[in-house]
């Protein structure tokens, strides 16, 4: 059987060293002899992903496997090394540690000893668990060779947790379910696994792929404490087992070794670019046949077609958490090369001689997008050094760069661009870093992508889960009534809470966060990733108050603040600069109103009989840059700056606002 007849991979056998195949005409079963080829395996290395729902403790377990990996090769009885001098050291990125999620798929790599003394090198890539950035998941995916699916023992399979968990299904790779936090008090481990058996069949009913992939290992885990087991805990107690070495001898038995065919030339794919400051752009490549040595002369396959040969003057593979230099590298190897400075990420380095393009690696489409611009308000330049049209261009094109799930699309005015993502975070999150690198900017406010299929419009709907004390259940079903929810499922818990399962439209969801904490007192917990797309649903009740807003620049006084705060909630503090047209609170009203913020207190020679009244003002609402997103009514957009966050109209003189919400639509012809 050749090459060419093989149409895609399905699976392979115990021990690792066949796979198998479907090929044309091919009517026999996958361990029959006719479909069965003989693959040479690196039995030496296995590459996993570990995917999960956001907080599931994807990162804690990496960490605790990088603390052990020093002792789970000694000899037994020597004890393990639980020491930990920094938690969490995969999330590298200072919005990751702040916001405790992660942001870009890592990968680090542990070196040890399997059952027989053979060394075995595990390349370990940490993913999102936000559906937000589903491009880095995706590009984890195609890294590895199976996956490890992480599983809270209380909350149990999530949104994110189908969204990661259908990505691997549809490559067909192997799942580890761990269960972890067996340790919490609320664990319950036994509905946990059922309600993951119920997921997988969920998944593969729609998918359309055989139940053997439902005979997958359980291991149950404590990440925080470096323990897991095969054998399943009590409720909230702890694996009996002192380290993770049951976790990674079912890896090591699980995972399928890479696998690869001894006449195929060099062929590497880029997943993932990086910097050093002094080797310049990395590209992080998996090599799936060939080898690769250092200073080697390569054929550049671009995503345009066009091939071009260059030298990779320094080849890098992961020890740990560190890159260090190699002489070469071989089939399924994780590694870096430096040397091309404008490689991308899908592009293929292969043999000069037999150059062999990979299929460029596909993500899922846009769904929410905003506009990114110049800021135009009265106070810039007051705090960021990056002002011009020009110099956020040069870093949106960057962006581009390195992160496949965002598009630049450009607009009617020369210094506004429309950034397409996944959902408001990951763009909430780009334009974050940007503040943080000095850029001044105006955002606009999220507005969902919409397909036209059939000739009809369709728009982006979510899945959404909610959780909640069972008291608002009544409140949160009338707010999503509203926002064209549709009720999927419900279960009432014997403690009290309620699970929800709703399909929302995309655009439903904007602003909805903030309304969610308040209705259920910050007690509730929302999570959503998308479902799909439906036809338009119609028009859609917008924020129910209007805007107070500014109508002369100068300071906030404490004077005038305290008369507006009976017409609503302000957001800026005594002595903070505002100008004509910025919003400076919340109407209890729907309409916006023009205020007078800086006015001040007149002296005149009259006493009071009662003296002065000591004035109390409520303290303001302040906004972030997530929360200044979603507030934001259709007319208004964000002031980013590397000091503040300001919301404003986008027209900011108050005669011209007037005009142009007077001026009728002309009819149609």
């Amino acid at each position: 059987m050749r090459r060419a007849e093989r149409l895609e991979w399905e699976g392979r056998r115990a021990g690792g060293r066949y796979t198998w195949c479907r090929a044309r005409g091919c009517r026999g079963s996958p361990n029959s002899p006719e479909v069965l080829l003989r693959m040479p395996t690196r039995d030496d290395l296995r590459n996993v992903a570990i995917i999960a729902h956001v907080d599931h403790g994807k990162t804690t377990l990496v960490d605790a496997l990088l603390r052990q990996a020093g002792a789970l090769h000694r000899a037994k009885g020597e004890g393990t090394d639980n020491d930990s001098t920094q938690d969490r050291v995969m999330d590298s990125m200072d919005l990751e540690r702040e916001r405790g999620i992660t942001i870009l798929a890592k990968n680090t790599a542990i070196r040890l000893r399997d059952e027989d003394g053979n060394p075995v090198t595990i390349n370990i890539v940490d993913t999102p668990g936000h559906a937000d950035f589903g491009g880095e998941v995706e590009r984890g995916l195609s890294m590895v060779d199976g996956v490890v699916l992480l599983v809270d023992a209380s909350e149990g399979p999530l949104p994110q947790t189908r969204f990661v968990l259908r990505k691997a299904l549809a490559k067909r790779l192997p799942v580890i379910l761990v269960v972890n936090k067996t340790d919490r008090s609320d664990a319950r481990i036994a509905e946990v696994v059922d309600e993951t058996y119920e997921l997988f069949l969920e998944l593969l009913e729609d998918s359309g792929m055989a139940d053997e992939a439902l005979d997958f290992p359980i291991v149950y885990s404590n990440g925080k404490t470096g323990q897991a087991s095969l054998n399943r805990p009590a409720d909230g107690t702890s694996p009996d087992s002192p380290d993770l070495a049951p976790l990674v001898k079912t890896l090591l038995d699980t995972i399928p070794a890479p696998v690869y065919d001894a006449e195929e030339p060099l062929r590497a794919q880029v997943t993932n670019l990086d910097a050093s400051p002094y080797l310049g752009r990395l590209a992080l490549l998996r090599i799936h046949s060939g080898e690769m040595k250092n200073g080697q002369q390569v054929a550049w396959c671009k995503a345009d077609g066009a091939i071009t040969r260059t030298k990779i003057t320094e080849l890098l593979v992961t020890e740990g958490l560190d890159r260090t230099s190699a002489e070469s590298a071989g089939p399924g190897d994780l590694i870096a090369v430096a040397g091309i400075e404008d490689i991308m990420i899908g592009d293929t380095l292969a043999d000069p001689n037999d150059p062999r393009p990979l299929p460029a690696i596909t993500v899922d489409e846009p769904s929410i997008s905003i506009t990114i611009g110049i800021n135009t308000s009265p106070l810039s330049g007051r705090s960021g050094k990056k002002l011009t049209a020009r110099l956020i261009k040069n870093r949106l094109d960057q962006e581009l760069v390195g992160n496949v799930s965002v598009r630049m699309l450009p607009t009617e005015r020369p210094d506004t661009w429309e950034m397409q993502g996944r959902g408001e975070l990951a763009l909430a999150i780009l334009v974050e870093q940007l503040r943080r690198e000095e850029f001044e900017l105006t955002v606009g406010r999220p507005q969902v992508v919409t397909k036209v299929i059939d000739g009809k419009v369709h728009e982006p709907v979510e899945r959404v889960t909610i959780d909640t004390p069972g008291e608002y259940v009544g409140t949160l079903t009338q707010a999503l009534a509203t926002r064209r929810g549709r009720l999927e499922n419900m279960v009432h818990h014997d403690t009290g809470w309620a699970r929800m399962e709703y399909i929302v439209p995309s655009r439903g969801l904007i602003g909805f966060r903030t309304e969610f904490l308040t209705e259920t007192r910050g007690t509730g917990v929302l999570n959503h990733n998308l479902e799909g797309y439906e036809p338009w649903l119609g028009d859609m009740r917008a924020r129910p108050t209007g805007s107070l807003v500014a109508d002369r620049q100068g300071l906030a006084t404490t004077y005038s603040m305290f008369s507006l705060q009976e017409r609503g909630s302000l957001m800026v503090s005594p002595g903070t600069e505002v100008y004509e047209g910025m919003i400076v609170g919340e109407n209890s009203r729907p309409d916006d109103m023009d205020v007078n913020i800086t006015k001040e207190k007149k002296l005149t020679n009259m006493r009071k009989s009662t003296s002065e009244e000591l004035e109390r003002l409520v303290p303001p609402r302040l906004l972030n840059l997530e929360q200044a997103l979603e507030f934001c009514a259709e007319d208004e957009c964000v002031e980013v700056t590397p000091a503040t966050v300001r919301i404003r109209k986008v027209v900011l003189d108050q005669t011209e606002r007037g005009k142009a919400k007077n001026r009728k639509p002309k009819p149609a012809a």
